[in-house]
């Protein structure tokens, strides 16, 4: 009698889990500062497949999911029903996921968490928003600029550089200016040589843009695209140029006005006392 031993091979898998702190757990959170008014992306890092459910929370409440090829926004009650807190400002990346939120609000700062399921894993991520007030002469929008032809505009990024930022700048959708980790580059398309050729300066410690010697042409809207691994910013601002030769013609305008009602008040002065003075045997002309 012979015994066969027949060897089976298993293929296991071990996980692990251990105990995260609170301050651990902190740190492992996705910090993004923005300006109200501003729009955020916040991005997931992976390109999503029909095996795979997307689920964002907000405070507990779920605002988008992505599922199979179904894509909702915003259908909890809080959302669509309840504040309409969100309502016409989320947008969602069908083949990421990433969760952009334009036109941003103070009363958007929170917590997002990020689920992503499928059959072999879930996967969690926390963004903690952090919405700063704009100044009161700020605008809510958008920056609003204002300035006259032929002077100098800086546009501010509102912060410092990071390494791994890359920072693009744009006007009516045409690139003008771009910094990527240690290079910058200004106006590397025809259209925008032909526009803003030697009047662009780029502040290479904060990304803010100079438009030098401006023009009424220059005027319109600048989107300041600000991305990183974990997610994208897109500030815009609205820029006014007045026409030098309008506004001294205003000025002239106004001050010949000024000095038109000046002189028929001379003049009206000059005969009401003229007549009395002939009643009295005077004459005078009284100045105002």
């Amino acid at each position: 009698l012979s015994l066969i031993f027949q060897a089976v091979s298993w293929h296991s898998l071990l996980v692990c889990v251990s105990d995260v702190s609170a301050a651990e757990r902190d740190k492992m959170k996705r910090k993004v500062s923005v300006m109200e008014g501003d729009s955020v992306t916040l991005h997931t890092d992976v390109k999503t497949n029909q095996q795979e459910k997307i689920r964002w929370y907000f405070s507990d409440t779920r605002i988008a999911q992505i599922s199979g090829d179904l894509r909702n926004i915003c259908t909890d009650v809080q959302c669509k029903d309840g504040d309409e807190r969100f309502r016409d400002r989320l947008k969602l990346d069908h083949q990421t996921g990433s969760l952009s939120i334009m036109n941003i609000r103070n009363t958007d700062s929170g917590l997002y968490k990020l689920l992503i399921s499928n059959s072999n894993f879930d996967t969690e991520k926390i963004f903690s928003v952090i919405v700063d007030d704009v100044p009161a002469a700020g605008g809510h929008e958008m920056k609003r600029k204002t300035v006259k032809e032929g002077e100098s505009l800086t546009l501010h990024s509102d912060g410092v550089k990071k390494t791994n930022d890359l920072k693009i700048w744009y006007f009516k959708d045409i690139l003008i200016a771009e910094i990527t980790g240690d290079q910058s580059k200004i106006c590397t398309v025809d259209q925008c040589k032909e526009r803003f050729r030697d009047r662009l300066k780029l502040d290479h410690q904060t990304g803010s843009l100079t438009i030098m010697n401006i023009r009424t042409t220059d005027a319109g809207l600048y989107n300041l695209q600000i991305s990183s691994s974990r997610f994208s910013i897109i500030k815009t601002f609205s820029v006014t140029v007045t026409d030098s030769a309008v506004a001294a013609a205003v000025v002239a305008a106004v001050v010949a006005a000024v000095l038109l009602i000046a002189a028929a008040g001379v003049i009206y002065c000059h005969h009401r006392r003229s007549v009395q003075g002939k009643q009295n045997g005077k004459y005078c002309i009284q100045m105002i």
